[in-house]
């Protein structure tokens, strides 16, 4: 029975309900909803349209499945209501590949009739079960969180450790590399000069160049030692023998050998020119004495390395030396060593050594030495010393030594040639020690200038006389005329009568027993006799300079003690030190102390005059043409580890003018063979004359010497 117009067709939508229809849901699925209302006629039933079937929702499980359950339980409960309102829900389902835009056409309706459903009790309901969840999935964002915390961690970690490893550890870092990119330059410091009093230079260090040569580099030894021999001045077997591949203590090869030190610069320069493989040049310091020999055994000499073997260098290293300066900076490595700009680099600048400025006059000493050195050749084998001291100041102003050396070239010399004579030459002063003894007599009041005394030609003391070279033959002798002759025996009875305490004394006062301290290195002390342990003979020896040991220097300042109207002062040859900036710093005051009162010490030179002016005096050749001079003539012996050695100590120690003496010459002559007196005397003499015209000294004023009476009745 066609259905009528009014009413809705199954399967369409209707206004009020539509029943067995599908509704569409926000998820995008389907629920079946069932109704209750009855078909027109008895037995009338609700049809399912093909649609509603499982075959054709084909997502409806995967749906249900994922909605947990959910989609069931709503159909249900839209079950009920569209049942009351006896409508007819339409169903709507969703597009499949077999549907209208598919290949396949849509299912077939199905047609079976269902069973009526009973309307008289109601629907049963199933038990309420708790949905399941549905399985965890990946969730990309918690992935990108955890990405993102690591990362921020990572970075977080690094940029501590490096913030640590520059501010923390940086230094040790920075000190554990460093050392292999560290370069140091020696900045040597020049060493003083030693000046003269008038600042003429006696030793100077100039610049020069050392050559060196690495063993291991040297390709051909025998063609580089003979293509350098010539230029260095070296034999070819020496420098080969140098260049000789040889290891160090640590068994490592030596890769380093001085062949030539204080090379000039234009010598360094030619060997540069020659481009030898392992030859090298480097700067170096030389030291340059202009006058070779002029006090030579006064200045010594240095090592190679600038250090004071003897003499004043010696004796004043500490003040001469500079102190090394040094310049330490990083370099590249390889052949590429210069410095890296902006790396460490740290400079201690060289500090030069102080200069020193000495009493000595380059010119008096050029004539004292050449004097001495003409007497000396009389004497082959012998010693000779002369000094020179100034009144009153005490400086030394030439001090001499025969035999000599040249401090420039110092290795070839004898030992004994480069011994300073005047400070280290020990003798038995001889006669000229008797101006002590006359000297302490005056003083003591034992003697006057006008004292005689009947003089013996011998005098026994213990068990061994004395005797004079001019017999008196007990005639009353003159204190002048027993200086003049040189007499033994009226020495030995002043002696006598001043006792050896007082003598003792005044031995000490002159300056003998200890070291002048004039600034040499290794100065002799000398040595006196105790009087405890005079003998019998020392009563006779020790008065006439026997029994004494002495130096030369010690001798000359005691008599500059005469020539200074009594007053002793100690000689000195440093005169001033020049520091580095040209500031001048003189020496410490010399020592000075009263001998002798003025008015004895002027007796006692007027006394020696007779020396030099007596007829027959032993001092006569000393004389100096147009100046008074005071002084005396002295024979000792040379004593080596107590012995006495051949031949004898001839000595002159004078002053001049006698009136006011300027200058004390003192001139030691030790002749193996005998005959130093006819050095001694002569060589004072022109000494003397030198020294005088040389200051422009006007020629003595007072007159002639007095006339002396040898043998007064």
């Amino acid at each position: 029975m066609p259905p009528r117009s009014d009413e809705p067709r199954t399967g369409e939508p209707g206004i009020g309900g539509i029943s067995g229809a599908r509704a569409y849901t926000p998820r995008g699925r389907t629920v079946r909803e069932e109704h209750g209302t009855p078909a027109r006629g008895q037995g009338a039933e609700q049809r399912r349209t093909p649609r509603s079937t499982r075959s054709g929702d084909p997502f409806r499980p995967a749906l249900q499945v994922l909605d947990g359950g959910r989609a069931a339980a709503r159909a249900g409960r839209r079950d009920a209501p569209a049942a009351g309102r006896g409508g007819v829900v339409r169903t709507v389902a969703p597009r499949t590949p077999g549907g209208p835009g598919g290949d396949e056409p849509p299912p077939r309706r199905r047609t079976t009739p269902r069973a009526p459903r009973r309307t008289d009790r109601p629907a049963a309901r199933r038990p309420s079960r708790k949905p399941r969840r549905p399985p965890k999935l990946a969730d990309s964002r918690l992935r990108l969180r955890l990405g993102t915390v690591l990362a921020l961690t990572l970075f977080a970690t690094i940029g501590i450790r490096l913030i640590f490893l520059q501010t923390v550890d940086a230094p040790a870092y920075a000190g554990g590399g460093i050392v292999d990119r560290l370069r140091t330059v020696e900045l040597p410091a020049p060493r003083g000069a030693i000046y003269d009093s008038t600042g003429a230079p006696l030793a100077r260090s100039v610049e020069a160049r050392y050559v060196y040569a690495d063993p291991t580099e040297v390709e051909d030894s025998a063609a580089v030692a003979k293509a350098l021999s010539p230029l260095l001045g070296i034999p070819v077997s020496k420098l080969m023998e140098l260049m000789k591949p040889r290891k160090l203590e640590d068994g490592k090869a030596s890769r380093f050998v001085y062949l030539a030190r204080g090379v000039e610069i234009s010598t360094a320069k030619r060997v540069q020119a020659l481009e030898l493989s392992g030859i090298g040049v480097h700067r170096d310091e030389r030291r340059e004495v202009p006058g070779g020999d002029l006090a030579a055994n006064l200045i010594g000499f240095t090592s190679q390395d600038m250090v004071g073997l003897e003499g004043l260098e010696a004796r004043y290293d500490d003040v001469l030396a500079g102190q090394d300066g040094k310049r330490v900076y990083e370099a590249g490595l390889g052949d590429l060593a210069a410095p890296i700009p902006g790396g460490y680099s740290r400079t201690t600048p060289a500090k030069p050594g102080s200069s020193l400025a000495l009493t000595l006059n380059r010119d008096l000493q050029f004539r004292t030495q050449q004097i001495l050195s003409a007497g000396m050749a009389q004497a082959p084998g012998g010693t000779g010393a002369a000094v020179v001291i100034e009144i009153p100041s005490g400086a030394v102003l030439a001090q001499a030594s025969n035999p000599t050396y040249d401090a420039a070239k110092p290795t070839p010399s004898d030992p004994v040639a480069r011994e300073d004579a005047a400070t280290s030459f020990v003798v038995d002063p001889g006669s000229v020690h008797k101006a002590i003894t006359y000297g302490a007599a005056l003083q003591e009041g034992v003697i006057t200038p006008d004292t005689t005394l009947p003089i013996a030609n011998s005098i026994k003391k213990g068990d061994t006389w004395f005797s004079d070279t001019h017999p008196a033959n007990g005639k009353r002798m003159s204190v002048p005329g027993m200086l003049a002759f040189s007499s033994n025996v009226g020495t030995i009875t002043i002696a006598d009568e001043l006792g050896p305490d007082r003598l003792i004394d005044y031995q000490k006062r002159f300056g003998l027993g200890k070291p002048t301290g004039e600034g040499m290195p290794g100065e002799a002390s000398g040595r006196l006799l105790p009087a405890d342990e005079w003998s019998e003979s020392s009563q006779g020896s020790v008065p006439i300079g026997h029994s004494v040991d002495a130096t030369p220097l010690q001798m000359a300042a005691a008599y500059a003690a005469i020539a200074n109207n009594g007053t002793y002062v100690q000689p000195h040859l440093v005169k001033e030190v020049i520091g580095p900036d040209g500031k001048r710093t003189p020496a410490p005051a010399p020592v000075t102390r009263s001998v002798l009162s003025p008015q004895n010490a002027a007796a006692l030179r007027t006394m020696l005059e007779a020396v030099t002016t007596v007829d027959g005096a032993t001092g006569v050749t000393a004389a100096v043409p147009g100046y008074r001079v005071a002084g005396k003539t002295g024979t000792g012996w040379r004593l080596v580890n107590g012995k006495k050695q051949p031949g004898e100590v001839s000595s002159f120690i004078g002053m001049a003018p006698a009136e006011n003496p300027r200058y004390v010459i003192a001139v030691f002559v030790y002749a193996p063979n005998g005959g130093g007196a006819a050095i001694a005397g002569p060589a004072f003499r022109d000494m003397m004359q030198f020294t005088l015209r040389h200051y422009r000294v006007p020629p003595s004023t007072g007159g002639s010497a007095p006339k002396f009476v040898v043998y007064p009745r």
